[in-house]
């Protein structure tokens, strides 16, 4: 129940683009690896930004370049990250916090992981949803 991130990207094969990448091939890149996020990175691998599945459906909605379209104009920028000494439960609120799916993993802001909601064992979600309960209680 304590797990670090570190200990959870342990074995993970990380997906980056760089920010000139088209939205379709993220998009390819997405579907090929049964994943809903690619890092968008830098040569020298510092977090740029991210590129997920509402980006994608924004961009496809807003625009008709989704072809050839720059991440760089559709990804999500500087998006909120933990380093990888984080406890899973530090990645949960974050994306309860804010309202998102996934939180890169990052370590003197080069990218070295990611973690989604569906990493999470069912104890750790329990802890959420009790701290959860007891924060609506006082309230």
């Amino acid at each position: 129940m304590n797990r670090t991130l570190a200990e959870m990207i342990q074995e993970q094969k990380l997906v980056t683009l760089l920010p000139d990448a088209t939205v379709q091939d993220a998009c390819r890149r997405m579907h090929a690896d049964c994943i809903g996020a690619v890092l968008v990175t830098a040569d020298d691998g510092r977090l740029l930004g991210i590129f997920t599945g509402r980006d994608a459906v924004r961009a496809v909605a807003e625009t008709h370049d989704f072809r050839t379209g720059k991440l760089r104009h559709r990804m999500t920028k500087s998006p909120a990250n933990l380093p990888p000494g984080a406890r899973a439960i530090d990645a949960l609120r974050l994306m309860r916090d804010g309202g998102f799916r996934h939180v890169p993993v990052v370590q003197d802001g080069i990218a070295i992981g990611i973690v989604s909601h569906f990493d999470f064992r069912g104890l750790e979600k329990d802890r959420l949803d009790e701290e959860i309960g007891l924060w609506e209680r006082i309230a």
